[in-house]
C-alpha cells in the first residue's frame, strides 16, 4: 500500500521545493476523484478529512472508505484530520489509523497551546503518525472582513520556540490567508514563510489556498510551503459540477444517478489535477 508518513512525504516536498496538495474531500467520489488525480498526474497527495466530515461519515466508515481506495493507488498517499481541537475526535483518529492530525489549539493561551500540543505530539508518535500545528487562527474571509481590529500575529522568534517546544512536523502560520473565497487577491507576509524556514527547516503549511495566483503559490512553495490546502475547490467544484448535470437533466426530463456520478467525479478530478501542476508536485512520485 503507498500510504507513507506525512513527515517523510513533506520533508521530500520541502527540501525539493514542490508543494502537496492536500485535498479537504467531502465523501466517496471525491476521495476517489483526488486519488484518481494523483494516480494519472504521478503526484504524491494528502487526503484532508474535516471535523464535519468525520463526524459526519462516522470513523470507522470514513477509513474503511480511505484504506479500499488507497489500495488501487501506487503514489504516496497520506491520511490527515485538519483543523481539529478536539482530543477525543484527535485520539480516535489517531487509533484508527489516521496518519497525521492537524492540532488547532490556537484559541488557547499559547502556553496552553504549547502544553497540550505536546501531548498530542507524544500520543501521535506512538502510532507512527505526525502532528501539523498553530498558533495563530487562521480565520475565514468573512470573520476577516467583518472585524475592524488589525490581526495580530506572533513574531518569528515566538514561532520558532513553539516549534523547538512541541517538536510538530509541520507548522501553519497565519499571513494574511484565510479560508473561503477572496474578494480579491490577498496581500500575504511571504518574508514570514522563509524567516521560519530559514532559521528551522520545517514544512510549512499553506490554508486558504483557494483563490491564491499561480504566482502566489509557487512563490511560497519556493520559501517552503510544502503542504498546500484545498477546501473550498473542492466544494464548489462537486456543487458546481452537481448544479449544472441536474440542469442539464431537468431540462431533457432525463435522470440518471450514476451519470451525475460520474461527471461529478471527473470535473473534480481535473481541478485536483490542474492544482497538482501548479504545485509541481506532478510526476514527483
Amino acid at each position: 500500500m503507498p500510504i507513507v508518513a506525512l513527515k517523510e512525504m513533506l520533508d521530500d516536498a520541502l527540501n525539493r521545493r514542490y508543494g502537496v496538495g492536500a485535498f479537504n474531500i467531502v465523501n466517496d467520489l471525491t476521495l476517489k476523484a483526488v486519488l484518481e488525480a494523483a494516480e494519472e498526474q504521478r503526484s504524491p497527495v494528502i487526503i484532508q478529512t474535516s471535523i464535519k466530515t468525520v463526524k459526519t461519515t462516522g470513523v470507522d466508515v470514513l477509513f474503511a472508505m480511505w484504506s479500499e481506495m488507497a489500495k488501487k493507488v501506487s503514489v504516496p498517499v497520506c491520511l490527515h484530520l485538519d483543523h481539529c481541537p478536539d482530543r477525543n475526535l484527535i485520539s480516535a483518529c489517531l487509533a484508527k489509523g489516521w496518519g497525521s492530525v492537524l492540532f488547532d489549539a490556537s484559541s488557547l493561551s499559547l502556553d496552553e497551546n504549547r502544553r497540550q500540543t505536546i501531548e498530542v505530539v507524544a500520543e501521535a508518535r506512538r502510532y507512527g503518525a505526525a502532528v501539523e500545528g498553530e498558533i495563530d487562527s487562521i480565520k475565514t474571509v468573512d470573520e476577516v472582513a467583518a472585524s475592524s481590529q488589525a490581526t495580530h500575529h506572533h513574531s518569528v522568534e515566538v514561532s520558532l520556540a513553539f516549534i523547538h517546544d512541541t517538536q510538530i512536523d509541520c507548522f501553519a502560520p497565519a499571513i494574511g490567508n484565510a479560508h473561503g473565497v477572496y474578494k480579491e487577491t490577498p496581500t500575504l507576509d511571504v518574508q514570514l514563510v522563509s524567516d521560519i524556514v530559514s532559521a528551522h527547516p520545517i514544512p510549512i503549511a499553506l490554508h486558504g489556498g483557494t483563490g491564491l495566483t499561480d504566482d502566489q503559490f509557487k512563490d511560497l512553495i519556493g520559501r517552503g510551503c510544502a503542504k498546500v490546502n484545498i477546501s473550498t475547490a473542492v466544494k464548489m467544484s462537486y456543487m458546481q459540477s452537481n448544479l449544472a448535470f441536474l440542469k442539464q437533466a431537468e431540462s431533457a426530463d432525463r435522470w440518471d444517478p450514476l451519470a451525475l456520478f460520474k461527471q461529478v467525479e471527473k470535473d473534480v478530478k481535473v481541478m485536483a489535477a490542474n492544482y497538482m501542476q501548479v504545485f509541481g508536485s506532478a510526476g514527483r512520485a
